[in-house]
């Protein structure tokens, strides 16, 4: 039904194409997310694998990765986060412009995966302090599941759940300041203080 696919249209003769402003602008958000990447970790290099030439990201839209957060509208993080990365995650995360959208890749990003319990410095899920969108399983996700929650995020756009999601979420909610600066210890005291 032309280039607005579902949208609640009229075509009143000739190149003229009445249709909801809202559902344009989702239209827009979906067909053309530009994302922003934040890969710390291995899951990063299974992220990078999903833009070469064999999965080809780019068939589904422009997904051209922004080196810059006032660039893109998507954050793909992948990999662990330690809590002085956190810091700089919701900076990157703040200085994004609306509408904004994360999706967590992998076991690390989603929950601290095999890391959380062995080290001090990995926070359990990047949730904590960023809003996310979409979770992808996985230690390290292939490339089709990485394809899969994009896929899945311009569902969520296209239908309006994200929407009400957002309106939920508490996004001034920073963690304190002494849970983002950890001290430091030497190997030998870092059991002594975990809580």
């Amino acid at each position: 039904m032309g280039v607005f696919g579902q949208t609640r249209q009229k075509v009143m003769g000739p190149g003229i194409v009445f249709a909801q402003l809202e559902e344009l602008l989702k239209w827009a958000r979906r067909s053309s997310p530009w994302p922003l990447t934040f890969g710390l970790a291995c899951c990063a290099i299974e992220m990078m694998a999903t833009v070469a030439s064999h999965n080809d990201l780019d068939r589904y839209g422009a997904m051209v990765f922004r080196a810059s957060p006032r660039q893109a509208d998507v954050m793909i993080t992948a990999g662990t986060v330690t809590y002085k990365m956190a810091k700089r995650l919701r900076k990157l995360y703040d200085e994004m412009p609306d509408p904004k959208y994360v999706i967590s890749m992998g076991s690390c990003t989603n929950n601290g995966g095999p890391f959380y319990y062995d080290c001090y410095s990995v926070i359990r899920g990047i949730d904590q302090y960023v809003p996310v969108d979409v979770y992808i399983p996985g230690c390290p996700p292939r490339p089709e599941a990485l394809i899969y929650g994009i896929l899945k995020l311009r569902e969520m756009i296209r239908t309006g759940e994200i929407d009400r999601y957002h309106k939920d979420y508490d996004t001034s909610r920073r963690p304190p300041a002494d849970e983002m600066t950890q001290p430091a210890h030497n190997f030998w005291e870092k059991g002594t203080w975990q809580k």
